[in-house]
């Protein structure tokens, strides 16, 4: 198979035709072979999606024709197969869900900070760094010295913010996520609480692997992403980490070494916490994967589609 280009793409606009956008996009996914997943809301477009080159460039000259998406950027990446199972395009009531009203990032959002200014910016002991990921995204990589708000959702990063930090203490704080749209609705927050000096990572941590070499990064770890790499690094090269398709979390070669891994079935994380019928389910389940890659076949319940699980459109 030739290369496949892997394309994360957010934007902030009104839509208040949304819902009448799903098919027209999705048929012409279909046609040109697009797998991945696109929100569609009131606010915007979110998501990750892959194809060929021919392709994928047909598809952003397609959403670049409806004048609201003319300046539609995105972020590239590569693998050598297609990272996606299955093509959704969803509805829904934000493109990020942060749960809180009133948070325009057109009108105020934190200042952007390049890649290439970022390690100045947060080498300053001044400055608070703030991970807006979930735990298990910064449990593989984050940048050195970042807090961490133990978040199992972004929605439950408002929360964090109230108890943790205040604009009268807290003058200079720097925000990052993935790709860039959970800082657009996190920054937005913050400046709306009072914060000042609010800073954000501008194309996420995709952007800073991408362009920041790696001799000079302050990225420790690796990124993970929303498709079934799992993990890049530095160059945005495909990381080490695999997906526990029992809890769809990632795993290390060390948690693969551990007595309560089970391929496909439990890992660390998840084995105590499954009961006897899930994990007979998760059993039967990675027999039959097993036989249709056997047959060269694709098991329409494998779960290595992440599009498909827990996590969703993220960047």
């Amino acid at each position: 198979m030739s290369e496949i280009v892997v394309a994360a793409l957010y934007k902030f606009v009104a839509l208040p035709d949304y819902e009448a956008l799903q098919k027209p996009l999705y048929d012409f996914c279909k046609q040109h072979s697009i797998k991945g997943t696109l929100l569609l809301a009131q606010e915007g477009i979110n998501g990750t999606i892959a194809g060929s080159r021919v392709d994928l460039d047909a598809l952003l000259a397609y959403l670049k024709a409806d004048h609201r998406f003319e300046n539609l950027e995105h972020k590239e990446s590569f693998c050598d197969s297609q990272p996606f199972y299955r093509l959704k395009i969803k509805l829904k009531k934000e493109i990020v869900t942060l749960g809180v009203e009133g948070l325009d990032p057109n009108t105020t959002v934190g200042t952007y900070v390049p890649p290439q200014q970022w390690n100045a910016l947060i080498s300053d002991p001044d400055v608070t760094v703030i991970d807006t990921r979930n735990d298990y995204e910064y449990q593989i990589g984050s940048f050195s010295g970042a807090v961490n708000p133990k978040t199992d959702s972004f929605r439950q990063l408002p929360q964090f913010v109230v108890d943790n930090l205040d604009p009268s203490k807290h003058k200079k704080v720097a925000m990052f996520c993935t790709g860039g749209i959970r800082c657009e609705k996190s920054t937005a927050l913050l400046k709306k609480m009072g914060f000042d000096e609010v800073y954000h990572l501008q194309g996420g941590i995709l952007k800073y692997l991408e362009e920041v070499p790696e001799h000079e990064s302050l990225w420790q770890g690796e990124c993970f992403v929303f498709d079934n790499r799992v993990s890049v690094r530095h160059g945005l090269r495909q990381g080490k980490f695999e997906l526990c398709h029992g809890c769809r979390f990632p795993i290390s070669e060390a948690d693969k070494a551990s007595p309560n891994y089970l391929e496909g079935v439990a890992c660390p994380r998840c084995y105590a916490r499954q009961t006897p019928q899930q994990r007979a389910r998760f059993t039967e389940r990675q027999k039959q994967l097993a036989l249709a890659k056997q047959r060269g076949e694709q098991h329409i319940g494998d779960a290595s589609d992440i599009s498909a699980s827990r996590v969703k459109a993220g960047v």
